[in-house]
């Protein structure tokens, strides 16, 4: 698998046929998620997490790394990692360890999980640049775009969605110019998702969640893919916590 395969994958894709990437969080849930037909993956780090014992964003790099390295070994699909932030690696040692793992692409965030705050664009943008240069063609990179998240003080977003939507382009020209493949406005309200994909110029990802849009309606929205966060593996895990009820009133 490579990450030009994986690149392919984003591009040229009706409107109402995003690139559809389930969120496994260990072997055997990527194995089914592959075998039920999906192109490619997209490891989430809360699920990732989860299932290892951690809360997002306190997992150990040696255990994350480890664990995507499983998935990846798990199936014959492109794999791409959601990463955080990098864990403060040195971008050449990142891409390192990302290739040791097989996944061929990675999500990489501007936001800060400790102190709720947005990542200075332009550091941000050099960072996204050393990645690049250190990865060649080689890695496809999901550059994340924090503004709407709840809480996120950043340069002008603040709770104005006109704002953050300004915030949003800036940063996602930024990053594409930085060499970014895609981008990534988690929780962007789906109104948006067309003028952001128009006006940064790349594949933007959008995140279904629970009760909003379907993939095919987020697709239509503009996003030209979808990914799920942590929410398959807490669908799963309700799942097995009705089991285990079923079991303890047996």
């Amino acid at each position: 698998m490579t990450a030009a395969a994986l690149r392919a994958l984003h591009h040229g894709r009706a409107a109402d046929d995003p690139l559809v990437l389930p969120g496994p969080w260990d072997a055997e849930s990527a194995r089914i998620f592959a075998a039920a037909g999906f192109a490619a993956l997209a490891t989430p780090s809360a699920g990732v997490s989860a299932s290892l014992g951690y809360a997002d964003g306190s997992t150990p790099p040696d255990e994350m790394f480890a664990a995507v390295a499983r998935i990846v070994r798990a199936v014959d699909v492109p794999v791409t990692a959601d990463l955080e932030a990098g864990y403060g690696l040195p971008a050449k040692e990142l891409v390192e360890r990302i290739a040791a793992t097989g996944a061929v692409g990675c999500n990489i965030e501007d936001g800060d999980h400790r102190t709720g705050t947005l990542t200075d664009t332009g550091r941000q943008a050099d960072r996204l640049a050393e990645i690049r240069a250190a990865a060649g063609d080689a890695l496809l990179i999901n550059a994340r775009i924090d503004v709407f998240l709840p809480g996120r003080a950043g340069s002008g977003g603040g709770t104005d969605l006109a704002a953050q939507v300004a915030e949003a382009v800036d940063r996602g020209l930024r990053y594409a110019a930085a060499g970014a493949d895609c981008v990534y406005p988690i929780l962007a309200p789906p109104e948006v998702l067309r003028e952001l994909a128009d006006r940064i110029g790349l594949p933007v990802n959008a995140i279904a969640v629970p009760g909003g849009p379907s993939p095919r309606e987020l697709g239509a929205a503009g996003a030209s893919r979808v990914t799920f966060g942590g929410g398959l593996h807490r669908r799963a895990m309700t799942a097995v916590q009705a089991m285990a009820e079923e079991l303890r009133t047996a």
